[in-house]
């Protein structure tokens, strides 16, 4: 195993500098086999061979931070990557995060990524397992990585409205905007919704009020069809139940030799024995209870078949609801009443959704035309403080570039208005700019080059630094396309930013790498299996020789070692 570690000595911090990145730790990744690197505060400057890897740090960075990941930087296919960086979170306040990810809130931050042979990736926040969101998020919060992809963003009008919002200071403006602004697009999209579902009610209002009349009218209730039937048959056969009763009742109680009379005797017979014997008493009081039920029965029976006659008029009515009954089962596709109830509340409950819809729509107008004044308010508050930030930055920026070896550059914001509210209000933004006397600013990628694209954003960073509050800065070859004088400006401007923030700057240039408070060298060795990168803190007589090589083509020169120290004040 290969293992550099950087930083061992013990680091102090600059009580001014409230977070930074403090370790980035990399195993199985690209050329890199295992190694843990110590950040300290201030400007930190990585230097190299060509193809050493000193962009590596970056990219294993942009994997830690949420970038997405593949299995084609794994250096050992067969093994997982991992990747964890350690910030110290310092005076940001994360409580929200912490709270929407129902997290233990801490200060120091250790986010990790792990990469598995199958290109499965896990990720963690302090040891805790977190969806890749929650690294992207906390990524805007911690770091900004400025790399030619970010020169290239320089070009988009969303870019550079937000670089010119972040020099005005309108982030509690636009906060306050967006809420109201997605508040309104929510509206928007409901009313959207409800819309569609008036229009579709309008075509079924008809038909379902229609269903609903016809059970309504049905007069349904639980078990309503069984007691109808019964009914129905009943008086069907009114005629022969008629004479079916009162012949029972006549066997009972009629004529001469009946029932009641056989019974009759049968109690005479049991008191003559009662006078005998009081033991038959039991006997008696059964035949006499069987009498008296018998009687009684022998007139119900009598006068139920009596009130009996056959009414056609109502059993027609009954056959119907019965029909109705039978046609509304089949209608509506269920087996009993209590389920053609229940389809009845269903069709209500569309009814009244019906006539709420339109209530609900005419609320959310209201609060459509309020939100809309809202947001029209806000979107000019918005654009007064933009408008008043263009003429400063404009001044800031062009002094900078000037610096910068760019002496007839000229830069310009121009800040029109859209009719329609976006998510960034009213306006639209151009960045205006010419590098030779005489040149009529046009936009940035029609003009610029990659180098002045570079110093641009150099001078838009150096002035954004503090407003944006970010803990820790890298620029990954921001020196591209300059040196000399112009290398030693930039090397100043660095130097600058990194007093109250942690900077760390890829380089290639000795003018720059001489202004780091500390050196970081990259390096790459050959086994006998593979070639690794790795990395080591200078001490001040190696980074003389480093910086005598960047000066020289090959060996460092007397010369190149003069200067060096020159450069480096020593």
């Amino acid at each position: 195993m290969n293992f550099v570690k950087i930083g061992l000595k013990p680091l102090v911090f600059n009580s001014e500098i409230a977070a930074m990145l403090r370790k980035l730790y990399i195993r199985n990744f690209a050329l890199i086999n295992e190694m843990d690197v110590h950040f300290p505060g201030h400007l930190s400057v990585i230097t190299g061979e060509t193809g050493a890897g000193k962009s590596i740090f970056i990219e294993a960075l942009s994997l830690v931070l949420g970038k997405r990941a593949d299995t084609a930087s794994l250096s050992n296919k067969n093994k997982k990557c991992i990747i964890e960086a350690e910030f110290d979170a310092g005076d940001l306040d994360l409580k929200a995060f912490f709270e929407r990810e129902k997290l233990d809130e801490e200060k120091i931050l250790i986010l990790r990524r792990e990469i598995n042979p199958e290109g499965k990736s896990r990720s963690f926040l302090n040891d805790t397992p977190v969806n890749l969101n929650a690294l992207k998020f906390l990524s805007e919060k911690l770091i900004d990585v400025h790399s030619q992809h970010q020169n290239l963003l320089l070009n988009q009008n969303n870019f550079q409205l937000e670089l010119l919002d972040v020099f005005a200071g309108t982030s509690a403006e636009y906060k306050a905007y967006q809420n109201k602004f997605t508040q309104l697009q929510k509206i928007k999209s409901d009313l959207l919704v409800l819309n569609e579902q008036e229009s579709q009610a309008k075509k079924e209002l008809d038909y379902y009020q229609f269903l609903f009349n016809e059970l309504e009218e049905a007069g349904l209730s639980a078990g309503q069809l069984k007691k109808l039937e019964e009914e129905s048959a009943t008086l069907e056969n009114a005629e022969f139940i008629k004479g079916s009763l009162l012949k029972v009742a006549a066997a009972l109680n009629d004529g001469d030799k009946n029932l009641l009379n056989d019974l009759q005797q049968v109690k005479q017979t049991l008191q003559a024995l009662l006078k005998i014997s009081a033991k038959y008493n039991g006997y008696y009081e059964r035949i006499n209870s069987a009498y008296i039920d018998l009687k009684e029965l022998s007139a119900e029976l009598e006068d139920e078949g009596n009130e009996i006659a056959l009414n056609e008029e109502k059993l027609n009515g009954i056959n119907a609801t019965i029909d109705q009954i039978n046609r509304l089962l089949k209608k509506h596709n269920v087996k009993t009443e209590e389920e053609l109830l229940h389809t009845k509340l269903e069709i209500e409950s569309k009814l009244s959704l019906f006539s709420s819809v339109g209530v609900q729509i005419e609320k959310l107008n209201h609060e459509l035309i309020t939100l809309e004044k809202e947001c029209d308010v806000q979107a000019k508050k918005l654009s007064k403080h933009r408008n008043k930030a263009i003429a400063p930055l404009e001044k800031e920026i062009i002094k900078i570039l000037h610096e910068l070896a760019m002496p007839n550059a000229v830069f310009k914001i121009e800040l029109g208005e859209q009719s329609i509210l976006s998510t960034t209000g009213y306006d639209k933004v151009r960045f205006l700019f010419s590098a030779n006397k005489g040149g009529s600013p046009a936009e940035l990628n029609k003009v610029a080059s990659g180098g002045e694209l570079s110093r641009l954003m150099l001078s838009l960073k150096s002035l954004m630094a503090d407003k944006k509050e970010l803990p820790t800065i890298i620029f990954d070859e921001i020196d591209s396309g300059v040196s000399g004088d112009v290398a030693d400006k930039i090397g100043n401007i660095l130097s600058t930013m990194g007093k109250n923030r942690q900077v760390i700057t890829i380089t290639h240039l000795p003018q720059i790498a001489s202004k780091g408070n500390h050196h970081l060298f990259v390096f790459k060795k050959d086994s006998d299996k593979a070639t690794e990168s790795f990395m080591k803190e200078l001490n001040k007589t190696e980074r003389i020789n480093e910086i005598a090589k960047m000066l020289s083509t090959g060996n460092p020169t007397p010369s190149a070692l003069k200067n060096a120290k020159e450069l480096l004040n020593v």
